[in-house]
């Protein structure tokens, strides 16, 4: 290396922030959603079979160490008409439960009379046992705050609730003047539930806004059909318990559609970046970057999913269950099971409805046809042995020792081959070519003049040109 290329080579600092911007802009372009990216996530090309996907793959380690690193290779969009079926299957089975067992709606929402007498939690089956033989149907009867019991009853006549008030209070052992009995109107519950329809409604609309704004429209579709899901489910496994309808509950599923919109925009974030600029390759289809986007984000829905649910969870068994918080039970399971249910949505059926309806495109139908025709290409060129690449060309085998090989690569991985008089474009004399003189000299060319055969005349100028 002369002093010169020295002088070019950058040092210390210099070296370290001097970046070729144009190859890692071309590397990640080219691999970060094409076929070794696939491999790396032990996900199967388009036409590719798990077997040929397993074997293409590299070594697997344990599932969790792939789930941390986003190589589950879970073929989600692949299997999109799989997961399609058995998410029709629950909505389904959600809807009966809806139609045919119905809900049990509290007094808020029904209308109705309550009954709170101060009492010890000991005392509840007696209480609730006096209010039934004084003719009232219970609803519902908890323990609030500890030193106080709270019943539910369908609604009653002013003799009929004189006669609960003074059975109830008999029962508890205290004066009838110490109950508090209360009169709801159904009203009240109508006006709730259309104040939750309208936030609802202004909910999907700026939904469908931000992501047909910030994404595309097709991505907002599949949003909407993930928070139709979550409601569906949520719903109908509550139907199905029977656990009653309070305002709690309407509390609950609007906070659910929250949770999962978050968890569907993270993963339709990572679509979007695998899918930038992808119709100007053909490295891989429009449902590959997608179901490889998937994967990256697995572990990041299963943590948030988790970590959501174990509160949830230890306030629906725990607190609900095992200490008898029956006020918290209804919250509880709305926000376990739509948690639950939004989880499930975002990673098996947001995705997939985006890659149903985005190949669709007559654009990335085209697209898929190229990224096939590029690998049948590859495999016939594999199936033939015939290398690709200007160094696979250089290396290639064969041929006689009298061919030349020009290739640098080849002349420096492959002296056995080389001929014996390599052919030259200008001719270099050996010194014995060179004959002396009379004098017994040897004739010394000029600087710039090459050496001249025995017998043979230096090259003569035409007259009147100089030599510059």
């Amino acid at each position: 290396m002369t002093p010169r290329d020295q002088a070019d080579v950058p040092l210390g600092t210099d070296a370290d922030e001097t970046v070729d911007d144009g190859a890692v802009l071309a590397d990640a372009a080219g691999d970060s959603t094409g076929d070794q990216a696939l491999a790396d996530a032990g996900l199967p090309a388009e036409g590719e079979s798990a077997a040929q996907a397993a074997r293409r793959a590299p070594a697997r380690s344990s599932l969790a160490h792939r789930l941390y690193n986003g190589e589950a290779g879970l073929d989600v969009v692949g299997k999109r008409r799989f997961w399609f079926r058995v998410t029709a299957v629950v909505v389904l089975l959600c809807v009966a439960a809806m139609v045919f067992r119905g809900f049990n709606f509290g007094i808020e929402f029904a209308g109705g009379n309550s009954v709170r007498v101060p009492a010890e939690s000991s005392q509840l089956g007696d209480i609730r046992d006096a209010a039934e033989e004084a003719g009232a149907e219970v609803s519902s009867a908890q323990v609030v705050g500890g030193n106080s019991v709270l019943l539910r009853t369908e609604a009653l006549d002013p003799d009929a609730e004189e006669a609960v008030v003074a059975a109830v209070a008999e029962a508890a052992g205290v004066a009838p003047s110490e109950v508090s009995p209360q009169s709801v109107s159904a009203d009240w519950g109508g006006d709730v539930t259309n104040q939750a329809l309208i936030a609802l409604l202004v909910f999907l609309v700026a939904v469908i806004a931000f992501l047909a704004v910030r994404f595309e429209p097709k991505m907002a579709v599949g949003a909407i059909v993930a928070l139709l899901h979550d409601l569906v489910v949520t719903a109908g496994v509550y139907a199905l318990i029977g656990f009653e309808v309070s305002p709690s509950t309407v509390v609950g599923l609007l906070t659910i559609l929250g949770f999962s919109l978050y968890d569907t925009v993270v993963v339709f974030d990572k679509v979007d970046e695998n899918t930038k600029d992808l119709a100007k390759s053909a490295r891989s289809t429009y449902g590959e970057a997608a179901n490889l986007a998937v994967n990256q984000t697995l572990m990041r829905s299963i943590n948030t999913s988790v970590i959501a649910l174990l509160p949830v969870a230890g306030l629906l068994f725990v607190g609900a269950g095992l200490l008898g918080a029956g006020t918290l039970k209804d919250l509880a399971l709305v926000l376990f099971v739509g948690l639950a249910a939004g989880a499930y949505s975002s990673i098996f059926l947001a995705t997939p409805v985006l890659a149903e309806l985005k190949e669709r495109e007559p654009e990335q139908q085209a697209l898929r046809k190229r990224v096939l025709a590029r690998r049948a290409a590859e495999a016939r060129a594999s199936a033939s042995g015939t290398p690709r690449g200007p160094v696979a060309s250089a290396r290639r085998a064969g041929g006689a020792t009298s061919t030349a090989r020009r290739s640098a690569v080849a002349v420096a991985e492959r002296p056995e081959v080389l001929p014996d008089r390599p052919d030259a474009d200008v001719q270099v004399e050996s010194p014995e070519s060179v004959q002396p003189t009379g004098r017994g000299g040897t004739t010394t060319p000029k600087p710039g003049q090459r050496p001249q055969r025995p017998g043979q005349k230096p090259a003569q100028r035409p007259a009147g040109k100089k030599r510059r």
